[in-house]
């Protein structure tokens, strides 16, 4: 994974996660594969899935990088 995309999906990442509590159930994945059109970057049904469990789980910081099993 580039630096680059690495950001890019750490900085929609940190939009969904600082509005998230609260938004029904499907909402942080519907967010995710928006804003991660919005940059310009593909996310795959499992990274979106496993990015939307992390943020709705942990309700803080998520380091994208993580939770995907990539270093940046």
């Amino acid at each position: 994974m580039t630096d680059e995309r690495l950001e890019a999906i750490q900085a929609v990442v940190d939009r969904v996660t600082s509005w998230q509590d609260g938004a029904p159930e499907g909402t942080v994945a519907e967010e995710l594969r928006r804003g991660a059109g919005e940059v310009g970057v593909d996310l795959s049904e499992e990274e979106v899935n496993k990015l939307a469990d992390v943020i709705e789980d942990r309700h803080g910081a998520v380091s994208a990088a993580e939770v995907l099993g990539r270093a940046g």
